[in-house]
């Protein structure tokens, strides 16, 4: 919900990550911080499936090429990233039109009342239920590069412990900071995500058209 705001001048914006947590829990009550749930649960398996069922496929793939492991693996992080990015699209379009609304939860209409209305008015393509798909293939794509390509780079060059509870530590460890350093990377794409496909700052005007025009107002503007 953070990440919808229309800019400084939005008269209903967040102060502070604070001050939307309980603005939404004042306003909306506690199912408010529930909106938009059903797509991402629905997007969940299908999601998961093709990043590493792709993943494995472009790892292969790149086996031909005699590129260097660690690269291998960040550019087939790349691919299975930008595949799952054109799954999961349409239903984040769906889940930030419904966080956007400030209305009471049980006042929302349902997800798939609001996919078809978006089908309806906008269709299918690029500002309908497609809308922001490159800002989408920026977020997973990177997300994806950076955590396999860390992961596994950083988990060959440390040493396999043989006591199970640190072998655990190693991995969770690993898989920690590899989450960590690639959300911090992709996470301008996922504002540009949001804003692109939540409501505009002036009804009927597109302000936040294209993944790096966007991108560039939010720094321009915000920082």
């Amino acid at each position: 919900r953070f990440q919808i705001q229309r800019g400084k001048t939005d008269p209903t914006g967040y102060k502070s990550l604070g001050d939307c947590f309980r603005t939404i829990f004042q306003r909306e009550g506690l199912l408010g911080f529930y909106k938009g749930i059903l797509p991402p649960i629905l997007a969940e398996t299908p999601k998961r499936a093709v990043k590493f069922f792709t993943f494995e496929q472009y790892k292969k793939l790149l086996g031909y090429a005699s590129l260097p492991p660690g690269l291998a693996f960040a550019v087939a992080g790349l691919g299975s990233g930008l595949t799952e990015a054109v799954v999961v699209n349409p239903f984040e379009v769906v889940k930030v039109s419904l966080q956007a609304n400030r209305g009471a939860f049980t006042e929302q209409p349902s997800s798939f009342v609001q996919a078809r209305q978006i089908i309806k008015t906008d269709g299918l393509g690029f500002q309908g239920l497609n809308k922001g798909l490159t800002a989408t293939l920026g977020r997973h794509g990177a997300f994806n590069m950076v955590y396999f390509g860390f992961y596994f780079n950083v988990k060959n060059i440390l040493p396999v412990n043989k006591d199970p509870n640190l072998e655990f530590l190693r991995k969770f460890g690993i898989g920690l900071v590899s989450g960590t350093i690639a959300s911090i990377i992709n996470i301008p794409f996922d504002v540009a995500k949001s804003r692109i496909q939540g409501p505009q700052p002036v009804p009927g005007e597109i302000k936040y058209r294209t993944c790096f025009k966007t991108m560039a107002t939010v720094y321009k503007e915000e920082g």
